[in-house]
């Protein structure tokens, strides 16, 4: 079985061969960010599946946020192109959790934890965290935490 960083380069060479600019470019961008956190530290590694994800994660997070940015400075073609970039990046992360997923979730930890009020926001946080590594962005998720314990 293929690891997701030789997915990544396989892709990358389909996309070269394809002249598909902007997904070569991407994921020229993404395998770079993947051997910085590699020999990132003492030594270098080999990063396991789940870290490529994180460090894709974090590459489509920065797509998001420069798209916003550029949007708010009237640089519309800019922002589409990240977005592009961004949609790229989606096709290698897990399935995102709609609301509707993620609120079920939320509550089933208020529930767990007896938590009331945002003094519980910590506890459910522990909770609900491993259940939605990777498929919901951090600030969706303290956002729905908070929503439960206020209402």
């Amino acid at each position: 079985m293929k690891t997701l960083k030789e997915q990544l380069q396989e892709d990358l060479t389909a996309a070269i061969k394809a002249r598909d600019e902007l997904r070569s470019s991407t994921l020229r961008l993404t395998l770079s960010a993947v051997t910085s956190a590699e020999v990132a530290g003492d030594a270098k590694r080999a990063l396991s599946d789940d870290e490529v994800l994180q460090v894709i994660g974090r590459e489509a997070k920065k797509r998001r946020e420069a798209a916003a940015a550029f949007e708010g400075a009237g640089r519309a073609e800019q922002a589409a192109r990240e977005r592009a970039e961004g949609e790229v990046l989606a096709e290698f992360l897990p399935k995102q959790l709609t609301d509707a997923e993620l609120a079920s979730i939320v509550a089933a930890a208020v529930a767990e934890s007896g938590a009331s009020g945002p003094q519980g926001m910590g506890a459910v946080m522990k909770l609900v965290r491993p259940q939605v590594e990777g498929k919901a962005e951090g600030g969706r998720v303290a956002a729905a935490v908070k929503a439960a314990l206020a209402g």
